[in-house]
Formats: C-alpha cells, sequence, structure tokens
C-alpha cells in the first residue's frame, strides 16, 4: 500500500480524483498478474517434480509394482521416476512429453510388458535419437498365460482361469499364433499379481541395476535379497492359507487375478476382461450370477481404482455382497497419504480371500 499511497498523492496534486481509480485498477492488476506468476510457478514444481540426478543411475518405470520393486532395490544408489500419478489406473493411460524427456535421459527404462502397457513401442520410438536408455520388461521369464476373447482393448475378456503359456512376450505369441488364436487368446499381464511372479520381476530388475551401475553391485545385491525374503514370506503365507480354505472360486469385476489363481489353486470368474474399461453382456451378467448361486459364492471383489457399478449390480442380483481384492496396479491417493505398500495391500488381499472363501 505504501507504493501506492506515493503514487496516489503524486497524481492527486496533478490531475485529481479520476487518476486515484486508474491508478488503484493499474495496482489491482499488477497484483493479479503476480498471484498469477507465483501460481503459475508453483503448478510447474508440483507437476514436474520428478527429475533426472546427476551421478546416480536413474530409472524411469511405468507404473507401481515395477516403481516399488526398483525404488526397493535401487535404495539410495538409484533415482527412480515413475510415470504413473498416484490414483490412475494403468491401462489406458498414455505418457506425456515431460515422460519422454526425463526418459531420453535415463539409464534404464523398467516396464512390465506382457502387453501391459500397448504404447511402449511408439514411445521408445519418439525418443531422443542420442538416447542411451535401456528399456527392460520386467516380467521376462514368467511363464505366461492366456485369456479367451477379445476386449477390444488387446486384452482378453473370459471366465476361466486361463491357460499356461510358456512365451516371455506377447508380440512373439501372436506372431507364432493362427489367426483364429489371436482373435480368441490374448496374454494376460498382471504378472505381479502372484508373489511368485514378482521374485521373477524383482530378479530382472536387479541385474539390470548391476549391469547399468556396478559400482555399486554389493548395495543392489543386499536390497534385493532382504525384498525376496518379503516376497517367499508372503508366497509361503498365500500358499499355506489358501490351502485350506474350503471353496476355491473367486468371483472378481476385472479379470487381473490368474497368476494368483493359477500359483495358489484359485478359479477366478471376471465380470470384464483383462482390461477393466471390458463391457460385460446382459448373458454375462446373467450366467455368474447363476454360478454365484450354485457355487454358493458370498461375495463379489472389486477394485479402488475403477467403478466398482458392475460388481454391484451382479451381487444384487446374485443376492450377495461385495469386497475389495486389490491388483495392486497402483496406490489410491488415500491409500499412498496411509503408507500402504505393495506388502499391505498383499495381506489385505489374502485377508479378503480367506473371508470369502469360508
Amino acid at each position: 500500500m505504501t507504493f501506492y499511497k506515493v503514487q496516489h498523492q503524486a497524481q492527486d496534486n496533478r490531475i485529481g480524483k479520476t487518476s486515484k481509480r486508474g491508478n488503484m485498477k493499474l495496482l489491482w492488476t499488477g497484483l493479479l498478474i503476480l498471484t498469477l506468476l507465483v501460481l503459475s510457478a508453483c503448478g510447474q514444481d508440483s507437476s514436474n517434480s520428478a527429475k533426472i540426478v546427476e551421478g546416480k543411475v536413474n530409472v524411469v518405470t511405468t507404473f507401481y509394482p515395477v516403481y516399488a520393486f526398483t525404488t526397493a532395490i535401487g535404495g539410495e544408489d538409484a533415482n527412480v521416476i515413475n510415470l504413473l500419478p498416484t490414483g490412475v489406473e494403468p491401462h489406458d493411460w498414455t505418457p506425456k512429453s515431460q515422460d519422454i524427456v526425463n526418459t531420453s535421459k535415463a539409464q534404464l527404462f523398467f516396464y512390465n510388458g506382457a502387453g501391459l502397457e500397448g504404447w511402449v513401442p511408439n514411445f521408445l520410438k519418439s525418443l531422443n535419437s542420442d538416447t542411451q536408455v535401456k528399456s527392460v520388461a520386467v516380467s521376462e521369464g514368467v511363464k505366461l498365460l492366456t485369456a479367451e476373447g477379445d476386449d477390444g482393448h488387446g486384452h482378453g475378456h473370459g471366465h476361466g482361469h486361463g491357460e499356461e503359456h510358456e512365451d516371455e512376450h506377447a508380440d512373439e505369441h501372436t506372431d507364432e499364433a493362427t489367426s483364429e488364436d489371436v482373435a480368441d487368446h490374448h496374454i494376460d499381464p498382471h504378472t505381479w499379481v502372484s508373489p511368485k511372479s514378482a521374485m521373477i520381476m524383482a530378479e530382472n530388475i536387479k541385474n539390470s541395476l548391476v549391469e547399468a551401475d556396478p559400482d555399486h553391485k554389493a548395495g543392489y545385491e543386499q536390497r534385493y535379497e532382504e525384498l525376496r525374503t518379503k516376497l517367499e514370506t508372503l508366497d509361503q503365507r498365500f500358499t499355506d492359507e489358501l490351502a485350506n480354505v474350503p471353496n476355491n472360486e473367486i468371483v472378481v469385476s476385472h479379470q487381473a487375478f490368474g497368476y494368483l489363481a493359477r500359483d495358489y489353486g484359485l478359479t477366478q470368474h471376471a465380470i470384464m476382461g483383462l482390461s477393466p474399461d471390458a463391457e460385460p453382456t446382459g448373458q454375462d451378467i446373467v450366467k455368474l450370477a447363476k454360478l454365484v448361486k450354485d457355487e454358493g459364492i458370498k461375495y463379489i471383489f472389486f477394485e479402488e481404482l475403477v467403478s466398482d457399478k458392475l460388481a454391484k449390480t451382479l451381487a444384487s442380483e446374485a443376492g450377495v455382497e461385495t469386497m475389495v481384492l486389490n491388483p495392486v496396479e497402483g496406490l489410491t491417493k488415500e491409500q499412498a497419504t496411509n503408507g500402504d505398500d505393495y506388502f499391505t495391500l498383499m495381506e489385505k488381499n489374502l485377508q479378503n480371500l480367506l473371508i470369502a472363501l469360508k
């Protein structure tokens, strides 16, 4: 206000009251511009907070599970940038220009593979021509499952728990398959939902970090062993606890639990396909409702990052309740605030499975 008073007195002496209003207008305009500049700067800082760090191995990851395993193994020796924002479901997410910039400058780019991130081939082509980044599909080596039917998203749609498939890459499978196979079978990309598959992914991540940054091999190896021990403990818990349940049929909203089902003796029946956007037909709902009644299923599972509308519709139709089964594709903002991680969410999954399968 001091600046305004000085200006006001000088102007008032010369041209009177009309100029007071003009100066006030200029002052408020200036303050508005200043405020917008400050807000703009804050917005830029918050949206681009993840940056390349010199002197460390820089790793870009595509979504939460890969990020979680990479930060656990990388520790203080790696700078890990996750592309997918908190609270976003990964199937239909696409990268932004800043993601291309960061990845071009990084040493490693970790993605799940198995067809989850359909945007990856074009993304890698769009990186700077002089980039040295090495891309790694961390699900390589997992015995992949296929699921029947096409949901329109390059995934599959079926009500079985899938067929096991030995191929390591979805595109190789497609190349070798007949046209009929391509139409009816799609790779299930949800490898990380089983701790057994997660162990393979963690080892791939560790090996890539050691190769890119051999000076810190001891640290990577030590932290990998700590992570593997936690995954082995989780695996044993699922094995022991689920071996004692009287039922093994689960009905889920999104066909994301094929690897969990395969590895721990369950059978999943999905309302939707491998993509949570796939729409079931009325006949699908009627058939599932009949299955729920015939098998004595008490709960329909839904997940937090996608709508629970269809799960609740089916539950209402069948006269049963709903419960969360989390595919751990990402954290909600509330989970991030509460300090949840892969292990706490998988533990909650186990507890909910034990309740549902009594």
